[in-house]
């Protein structure tokens, strides 16, 4: 950005002359994953952050985000007329309209997906497209493992100098977590003796959302009350593409009978921590919930659309599959039962190579493209804060016609 602060419109800044750092937010996903990425630069007085946000078809809950962050925020077309010292992205579309060192980071738990049809097949995430766009390449692309490396090679070598192993922030912060979990679940309300159960779906049409029509009676009517209480957590795409005001009427009922539905900005992390049981499919959540050693049941895992490499395949291969023909309480037992700590380990330990150390690394990496020296101690991992009680979201669920 010029120093000159009139050019973004902002005459009456009191510090000029900053390093600027532009957050591309397509998505909600997308803006939640950079926030522990940003975490990296507070107390920093050489650098201002700003915001902006492209074009998405997911986009719709993007302006509300960045308007409840507080951020200083700049229309696309503005933008893309101005030059930054650093850019941060968790997704493509239009990057390469950027002027500014561009530094990409996955949006979820590493590269989990891939498509096995269409005009440009293989994973996503790390296809030429993917980390190209334009045919431009960023300056940086960091990536959660060694293992991706071979992956990136064969879909995009001209990025593979470019690929720095940094670890993976989600992970770092479940696991610094993992010692508060008792305090999550006083705080979601959970008596001594509940069992939590976090159904989980990501988006799209082989996503465990699809069968929801089916499991859902299924929660409201095989789980016994005093035993069991249920939450749900639903990918923020699918929130955005099929409207809240959907979602919530779709769930309504469940909501109404106290099964708590987590709101798409809400941070999941922390239930995910405080669970006894997951039901999930093939996305990133289910696979973080490997770090929490709560018992997984898939309740959908399409292999067409997993990347073989990926640790959601091994996963895919190890937790027991949700079956229609069987008491669900049973299943859960039946899932904890054959639940093999050292199996879920080695999934886990597939999440990232730098276990513990994403803030050391991508501390280093943007510095040095911002050309700065470091902040002079070491980056902390913050252990996530305790979430809302579980009424909470029960009754925010409720708020839709009957």
């Amino acid at each position: 950005m010029s120093s000159d602060p009139s050019v973004t419109g902002r005459e009456w800044l009191t510090l000029v002359g900053r390093k600027t750092v532009l957050v591309v937010v397509h998505t909600l996903v997308y803006g939640k994953r950079l926030l522990d990425t940003l975490s990296l630069l507070e107390a920093d007085f050489r650098v201002q952050v700003v915001f902006t946000a492209p074009p998405h078809v997911f986009g719709d809950e993007v302006p509300r985000f960045l308007r409840q962050l507080g951020g200083a925020v700049l229309p696309w077309d503005e933008a893309v007329r101005m030059t930054f010292d650093l850019a941060l992205a968790a997704g493509p579309r239009g990057v390469e309209r950027i002027s500014a060192p561009l530094l990409t980071l996955p949006h979820g738990a590493g590269y989990l997906k891939r498509l096995a049809t269409g005009p440009h097949p293989g994973v996503a995430g790390l296809r030429r497209q993917d980390l190209a766009p334009g045919g431009r390449l960023p300056a940086a692309v960091a990536v959660p493992h060694h293992a991706e490396l071979s992956v990136l090679e064969r879909h995009c070598p001209e990025a593979l100098p470019l690929a720095q192993v940094v670890g993976d922030s989600a992970h770092d912060r479940i696991v610094a977590s993992l010692p508060a979990r008792a305090a999550y679940r006083r705080a979601l309300g959970l008596s001594d003796g509940e069992e939590l159960v976090v159904v989980v779906s990501t988006w799209g049409t082989q996503s465990s959302f699809g069968r929801f029509e089916t499991l859902l009676p299924r929660l409201m009517a095989e789980l016994p009350a005093g035993r069991f209480r249920s939450v749900i957590l639903v990918h923020p795409n699918v929130w955005s593409g099929h409207g809240s005001w959907q979602v919530r009427a779709w769930l309504a009922r469940c909501a109404r009978l106290g099964i708590a539905v987590l709101a798409p900005e809400a941070d999941w992390r922390a239930v995910l921590v405080a669970a006894d049981h997951i039901i999930g499919d093939h996305g990133s959540v289910t696979l973080y919930g490997t770090l929490t050693g709560a018992p997984i049941l898939l309740a959908s895992s399409p292999e067409r659309e997993i990347n073989p490499s990926s640790p959601a395949a091994t996963l895919a291969t190890t937790a027991p599959a949700l079956s229609p023909a069987h008491p669900l309480v049973a299943q859960l037992e039946y899932a904890g039962a054959e639940y093999r700590p050292e199996e879920y380990a080695r999934i886990a330990g597939r999440i990232t190579s730098e276990p513990g150390r994403f803030n050391r690394n991508m501390r280093r990496l943007m510095y040095r493209l911002l050309r700065l020296g470091q902040p002079a101690h070491e980056p902390e991992t913050v252990p996530l804060p305790e979430p809302p009680a579980l009424e909470e979201w029960t009754r925010a669920g409720t708020g839709v016609p009957a």
